[in-house]
């Protein structure tokens, strides 16, 4: 969320944290996967998702089966073509995912709030004196 430091002009903070979750499996679950199923919902498309994301329709597919091997289901629900076109749904399983990561964001956003503020005035002190 922005910090405002006016009424007017809402500024960003110098910082911006990314989670990237390791599991012991060897599967990796980070922004890059949840924002593809999310734009698979969105869109109702692998290939559409992949465009909006600037990736190939062949690794959007690849990180969906990635998906479907670390949890051994299906995340992505697809459909093939014809007289009314193919199209792709998150499952259960993807749309669970898509709202635990969301969720660990949350709470790892609130819960280092204090210390990423500090943390980027102490670089941005930094940068200053190197000037």
């Amino acid at each position: 969320m922005p910090i405002r430091h006016s009424t007017t002009t809402p500024q960003k903070p110098g910082y911006r944290m990314t989670i990237r979750v390791d599991l012991s499996s060897g599967a990796r679950i980070g922004p890059g996967k949840v924002a593809l199923l999310e734009e698979i919902g969105r869109s109702g498309s692998i290939s559409a998702a992949g465009r909006a994301l600037r990736m190939s329709y062949r690794r959007a597919w690849d990180l969906v089966e990635e998906l479907n091997r670390a949890v051994g289901k299906p995340v992505v629900a697809t459909s093939t073509g014809g007289s009314g076109g193919g199209g792709a749904n998150l499952t259960q399983e993807g749309e669970a995912i898509v709202a635990e990561y969301r969720a660990i964001e949350a709470a790892s956003a609130a819960a280092s709030k204090r210390h990423l503020h500090a943390l980027s005035r102490l670089c941005r002190s930094g940068a200053d004196q190197d000037g």
